[in-house]
């Protein structure tokens, strides 16, 4: 189930959670394990196998497997979610450093044993994560607050997180479907792109891409929505630089020839990875201004990237 980006609401009908930044997962708990899948389907057990393996469910009602819905996340020295770090992680195969290192944090359940929960309310299936007795080495259950929901806001911005999520407590979870009954609200502005190409690095970065060309889906090509050549590390350069050098093909998938500037010495290739930048403003042509490369999106198809607002 995915959130509308929009205003925060307000009222005894609505919970907060703190916003995660890291990669959406589902975790299937059978046994002492679990096995983690990305929203595009991508069996992530082998890219973070600290986090599948000694998982156990204790208390009452422990026959059966569980399904949960959750965020696997990088925490920094302080506690808070690195995207970067995360990105390198799964680039190297490592765990990342700091204190926290990798965790899985659990936000919703789907299914207890035989028992499906998709048409229970959200309140009684957040209620249900407790009696769950989920334990595992970086597992673990972060709050969810009442209102009023602008105190939980203030709250994440002075912790420096991403911003909140509001969630009515009587809505099913609608899998695959983006729904108002969940409202995301960020405090920074960032936007999914699909990468429609990319033009050659010069100087030092020579051997490498010098910026990626991003669009969004329009009908069955990509709408241009401009470049980013920046927020990439070297581990990120050379990750890249490999996985576009694979795909890149003579058809352009954009819908509009490139602005002229754009065209001159691009380089495209098949639309299928998704990436998130961190970016000012729309400009009135519908470009990004001031983008800055935050990371790929393993677990989103190109599909599912639309415009925020």
């Amino acid at each position: 189930m995915l959130a509308t980006a929009g205003p925060l609401p307000e009222g005894e009908g609505w919970s907060y959670e703190l916003k995660w930044d890291g990669v959406r997962a589902l975790a299937l708990v059978e046994g002492a394990g679990a096995r983690l899948v990305s929203r595009s389907g991508r069996d992530l057990t082998q890219a973070y196998p600290s986090l599948a393996t000694g998982v156990e469910r204790s208390g009452a009602g422990r026959a059966g497997p569980v399904v949960v819905d959750g965020e696997v996340c990088a925490l920094d020295e302080a506690g808070r979610p690195s995207f970067q770090a995360l990105q390198n992680a799964t680039a190297s195969g490592r765990s990342p450093g700091g204190v926290g290192g990798l965790a899985y944090l659990v936000f919703d359940v789907l299914r207890i044993g035989d028992r499906w929960l998709f048409a229970e309310p959200y309140g009684e299936r957040r209620g249900a994560i407790e009696g769950l007795g989920l334990d595992g080495p970086g597992w673990s259950v972060p709050d969810v607050f009442g209102p009023p929901g602008g105190d939980v806001l203030d709250a994440s911005r002075a912790a420096g997180l991403e911003g909140v999520v509001a969630k009515r407590r009587d809505s099913p979870y609608l899998p695959g479907r983006r729904s108002t009954a969940w409202v995301k609200v960020k405090h920074l502005r960032t936007q999914e792109v699909v990468i429609g190409g990319f033009t050659r690095g010069e100087g030092h970065r020579a051997a490498q891409f010098g910026a990626l060309l991003l669009g969004i889906p329009s009908a069955d090509r990509l709408a241009y929505v401009g470049k980013v050549g920046t927020g990439f590390d070297e581990a990120a350069l050379q990750m890249l630089t490999r996985r576009l050098e694979a795909l890149e093909t003579g058809v352009s998938p954009f819908e509009a020839p490139l602005p002229g500037a754009r065209a001159s010495g691009a380089h495209f290739v098949n639309p299928v990875l998704v990436g998130e930048v961190r970016f000012a403003e729309w400009t009135g042509a519908g470009h990004l201004r001031q983008p800055t490369w935050r990371g790929l999106r393993e677990d989103k198809l190109a599909r599912e990237v639309v415009r925020e607002p």
